[in-house]
Parts: structure tokens; sequence; C-alpha cells
């Protein structure tokens, strides 16, 4: 009987070992994924920022064309 006893706390003292480095293993992945996701959206709104940059050096690039186009046009008259 003791045995037995025995037996099941020192399974019981294993599970509980098992289960609480899972615990802890879950814990670590869901701090590596918060970081990953602050990390992310950091990236994210550094690209918008670069892509709205994009967009207006070439709308002043596309100005700039017409206005130089229209200087000419007036050169060559």
């Amino acid at each position: 009987m003791k045995d037995s006893y025995d037996q099941l706390l020192q399974m019981w003292r294993e599970e509980k070992k098992k289960r609480e480095k899972a615990e802890d293993r879950i814990k670590e992945l869901e701090n590596s994924l918060s970081i990953a996701l602050e990390i992310n959206d950091k990236y994210q709104r550094e690209e918008n920022k670069l892509k709205a940059e994009l967009a207006r050096a070439k709308e002043d690039h596309q100005y700039d064309n017409l206005v130089h186009q229209k200087e000419l046009k007036k050169l060559l008259k």
C-alpha cells in the first residue's frame, strides 16, 4: 500500500513539474509573440510613413517636370 502511494505521489510530482514547465514555456511564447507583434506594428507604421514620403516625392517630381516642360516650351517659342 505504501509503495503504491509513494509511486502515485512520485507520478503526481513529475506531472506537476511537467505542467509547470509547460506553463512557463507558454508564458515565454506569449511574451515573444507580444514583442513580435509590437515590432511588426512598428515596422508597418514605418513602411506606411515611407510610402507616403515616396508618394509625395513622386508628386513633387511630376510637378517639377511639368514646370520644366512649360519653361522649355516658353524658351523654344
